[in-house]
């Protein structure tokens, strides 16, 4: 990352590039994440399409609202925000999305596997903002908040009466999506 110029005041140039580093990494997930979510949009099928489908679109609209937020808190600690595809895939720490057309379960499945990785990561950046950066510690706390709840609502597809998961165990999305077709 380019040396930056300013930041915000209080803060030291090697503790902001830091911050601005995870937060870059936030941003690559977001912007994943958002055109995964209306992938599956477009590509979900079967008995409960039209619940999967609307009930998808508001996590789109919020996830994309969560990266704007975090492009502009790096520009705000006077980075520079990278959103461009390129740059996604280039830095991206996991595998692109790889269902196609899909039932419902299928879909829902790998996106509980999509939703656990996302999660982790932000939690990851939560610990280790608290030293660093409270400001950006707590927009971690909010999108966290909201994933967790857009990934219930997931995962209450995939629960028996029992609570158990259909897919638990499974390590890829391709596992995930069979074992809750």
């Amino acid at each position: 990352m380019a040396n930056i110029k300013y930041t915000v005041p209080g803060m030291s140039d090697a503790d902001s590039e830091r911050v601005i580093a995870l937060l870059q990494d936030r941003l690559h997930a977001a912007n994943d994440l958002h055109l995964t979510l209306k992938h599956v949009h477009w590509n979900v099928v079967g008995p409960h399409f039209i619940a999967v489908h609307e009930m998808i679109d508001p996590q789109v609209e919020a996830v994309r609202g969560f990266a704007d937020e975090i492009a502009e808190r790096i520009a705000t600690m006077g980075g520079s925000p990278k959103g461009t595809p390129g740059s996604i895939v280039e830095n991206r720490t996991w595998e692109e999305y790889s269902l196609g057309r899909g039932t419902t379960q299928e879909h829902l499945g790998a996106l509980d596997l999509v939703y656990q990785g996302v999660i982790s990561s932000y939690r990851d950046g939560i610990k280790e903002l608290g030293e660093l950066d409270p400001v950006t510690e707590d927009m971690f706390i909010g999108q966290t908040d909201k994933l967790e709840l857009f990934h219930w609502f997931i995962r209450a597809h995939l629960e028996d009466k029992g609570g158990n998961l259909s897919t638990e165990g499974a390590t890829s999305e391709k596992d995930a999506a069979q074992s809750a077709g």
